[in-house]
């Protein structure tokens, strides 16, 4: 949930990237640190193993500037994917403002993203959330990939509820502004 600071003339919110492992959730916020200039980024923090996963989350705060007198204060996390995390998953989208699905676009990973997604919906719901009101964006990531599903099949299966979507190479900055611009205007226009 949102704070604002009346005082300072502040608005935190908190954004959180959320898909299978191995997605791009990490690329995502390391393409976003890269092409921020430096006055209005800070440190990229990652947990990771050993295997260059994330552990618990990956965490970018960003300033963002002025909307309607107060500074927009952008706190951009992601979530593990893997299996095992579950737990970790639920306690990073405590508090989201907004969400971020990240897919993997390979046909072999459909299943992957669905049960992602599926989780995803779930936990909203467990938090208080109603999905259909809920700021939400999908990314197709790895559109580049020989075995990537075209979007019209992507969007049959992953995008029943008609989020705004876009497809990405993420390693490539492609597709990632554009999703983080989306998810920034879904969140601000709820605020």
């Amino acid at each position: 949930m949102a704070l604002i600071d009346v005082a300072a003339r502040e608005i935190h919110t908190k954004i959180v990237y959320y898909g299978p492992g191995l997605s791009g959730k990490t690329t995502n916020l390391q393409v976003i640190h890269r092409s921020l200039p430096p006055h209005v980024r800070s440190e990229l923090i990652s947990i990771d193993t050993e295997a260059e996963r994330t552990l618990f989350f990956d965490f970018l705060p960003v300033d963002v500037g002025t909307i309607h007198g107060y500074r927009l204060r952008l706190q951009l996390y992601t979530v593990p994917g893997q299996t095992l995390y579950r737990q970790t998953r639920v306690a990073v989208l405590s508090g989201a403002d907004g969400v971020v699905f990240v897919a993997d676009a390979q046909k072999e990973r459909l299943a992957d993203n669905l049960q992602s997604l599926r989780e995803l919906m779930q936990n909203l719901t467990k938090q208080g959330k109603r999905v259909t009101e809920f700021p939400l964006v999908l990314q197709y990531n790895k559109m580049d990939l020989p075995t990537a599903l075209p979007v019209p099949i992507l969007d049959r299966y992953i995008n029943p509820m008609r989020a705004p979507r876009y497809p990405a190479v993420a390693i490539r900055s492609v597709g990632v502004i554009e999703t983080l611009r989306t998810i920034i205007r879904l969140v601000v226009d709820r605020l």
